[in-house]
């Protein structure tokens, strides 16, 4: 019977769902599955010998030409196979890369007929170096958390592959930018903040406070957006999906709905610390009123966005270091670099999202403390703690809880 009880909680049961979702997103097709090439397979390679003899250098730093390599084939149909490959250098550093004997590569082997008849080198084999460091990073969630830091990996596993699977195929199918993705946010608002926090009132505020936040971003973000006259050619390799038959698209409504994606998370957490510290108060004092609730998350708000605002900032500015560097370096006068759109970008994307962050600590604070402070929800809380025998007051596991 207890057992039964446990299975018909509510937070199992969604717990069941959101697993089953994860499991039907990762079996589901983008839609952009199809290999355009065919005779093209990509494996990994050991390099057992390179040759240098065709690169030269251009400026003491860039290199040109071509590095041939032989490789051994350590996995798929050329298992075992030995092949001269060549790593091409483009002139651009951030792009080359340049192997020694002993690395692991990932290479695309052409072939006709299974005789090969190219092996080109990609870049280095890091797959196994990032299961590596997932799975370090799983088993220290784990024994920190328990129980709540599997339903974080659960919940880590579902955002990738939302983004995966539905973001950025519907962006690609030239679906508008902005609705897709506040539909995204709102629909992983609502998984995430239950899956973690439970279903109850305090996943409830924390949803409700979350959605002002990026509904305010998200406003922020096109108004703004507009007015700073930023195009979405800023954002990385976009050029190069214009060229790949992608010229449709809208660039600059990508860019804006990238701006409350990217907040959306730090919201998420704002919201989820001020409603989980407002109902601990409560429940370590089931008589509180709800105003000196608010007082509280009020305070506990003032703490968290004051910190938050920036680590945005940080977040946001650590991929503009060289950038800041090159300006500084040339002497450029501050009032030309903050009116560069890659700067004026980056400021965009941190007030706007700091002004969210202010957003969602009241609205919050006040949602959280009106529903977790309500009449029959202290009843419920002070029907959850029983005395033994000595007379001290045991609190029933919070999964035992069953809120009005």
């Amino acid at each position: 019977m207890v057992m039964l009880k446990k299975i018909l909680n509510p937070e199992y049961i969604f717990i069941i769902i959101i697993a089953l979702l994860v499991i039907l997103l990762f079996v589901i097709p983008t839609g952009f599955d199809n290999n355009a090439y065919p005779n093209s397979k990509r494996a990994e390679a050991l390099v057992l010998e390179v040759d240098n003899s065709n690169i030269y250098s251009a400026g003491g730093v860039v290199l040109q030409g071509t590095q041939i390599c032989k490789v051994k084939i350590m996995n798929g149909m050329f298992k075992g196979e030995e092949y001269r490959a060549l790593n091409r250098f483009t002139g651009k550093i951030e792009f080359d890369k340049v192997f020694t004997e002993n690395d692991r590569a990932l290479v695309v082997i052409d072939y006709l007929d299974n005789d090969v008849q190219h092996v080109n080198m990609i870049d280095h084999y890091r797959i196994n170096l990032e299961l590596i460091l997932f799975a370090a990073f799983v088993v220290l969630l784990v024994i920190y958390a328990g129980w709540t830091g599997i339903k974080a990996i659960v919940s880590f596993m579902l955002t990738v592959l939302m983004i995966w699977k539905v973001l950025i195929p519907s962006l690609l199918k030239g679906w508008n930018p902005i609705i897709v993705s506040l539909g995204i946010v709102v629909t992983l608002t609502i998984c995430i903040i239950t899956l973690v926090g439970g279903v109850n009132r305090k996943s409830l505020a924390a949803i409700l406070g979350s959605f002002s936040g990026s509904l305010l971003t998200c406003i922020l973000a096109i108004v703004f957006g507009r007015l700073f006259k930023i195009h979405g050619a800023i954002l990385p390799f976009s050029e190069s999906l214009l060229y790949s038959g992608y010229a449709h698209l809208n660039l600059t409504d990508i860019f804006i709905a990238g701006i409350f994606i990217t907040s959306a998370g730090a919201v998420m957490d704002v919201a989820m610390d001020i409603s989980a510290s407002i109902h601990e108060i409560v429940l370590n004092n089931p008589k509180i009123s709800t105003r000196d609730a608010i007082k509280s998350g009020f305070q506990i708000g003032k703490a968290v966005i004051g910190t938050m605002t920036t680590t945005l900032l940080l977040a946001y500015s650590g991929g503009y270091v060289a950038l800041l560097m090159v300006f500084m370096a040339q002497g450029t006068p501050v009032i030309n670099i903050l009116n560069l759109k890659y700067v004026s970008a980056e400021i965009l994307h941190t007030i706007v999202g700091s002004f969210g962050l202010v957003t969602v600590a009241p609205f919050t604070a006040i949602l959280a403390s009106i529903l977790l402070t309500e009449s029959n929800y202290v009843l419920s809380i002070s029907k959850d703690l029983k005395k033994n025998k000595e007379g001290r007051i045991v609190s029933i596991p919070t999964a035992e809880i069953h809120e009005n």
